[in-house]
């Protein structure tokens, strides 16, 4: 059995921090930029590529989400059923009525590296669709895009 030395102990990581932002008439692409920044960690100092350094994103108020131009009727949302025929197609201003959460939770990530640490990290994004959130007691810095 060999004795562990000072380069394999373990360091502490730092705290992770909560920060809230109010996405409304924020231009989606935007919101989502700056949103996977943050979930990266690419905004600290001690940023690895390899590890999860990144803080918890509270997005209040996504059904007021700013969509610039005409994005709303042009910009199509496609899913498929598995069946035959299946292929289903919503403008962004339709999921924006029924269900904005996924709407910023997809553009969000599109922003992010495509691997399993990515994966992880959006578990820290949390998005309401309006200014209820049950994340007080973390106390959130509040976040200006």
């Amino acid at each position: 059995m060999r004795r562990q030395t000072s380069l394999h102990t373990a360091q502490s990581a730092p705290a992770k921090n909560w920060y809230i932002v109010d996405a409304t008439d924020v231009p989606l692409g935007r919101l989502a930029a700056d949103v996977a920044q943050i979930l990266m960690g690419k905004h600290t100092p001690h940023y690895t590529p390899h590890v999860d350094c990144g803080d918890f994103v509270i997005v209040t108020n996504a059904k007021s989400i700013g969509l610039t131009g005409n994005k709303g009727e042009i910009y199509q949302k496609q899913r498929y059923t598995y069946f035959p025929g299946g292929l289903k197609e919503e403008s962004y201003g339709a999921l924006r009525a029924r269900k904005p959460e996924k709407l910023v939770e997809d553009a969000v990530k599109g922003m992010m590296p495509k691997n399993r640490l990515a994966r992880h990290m959006l578990k820290k994004l949390k998005v309401y669709p309006d200014a209820n959130h049950p994340h007080a007691s973390n106390q959130p810095q509040t976040l200006t895009i």
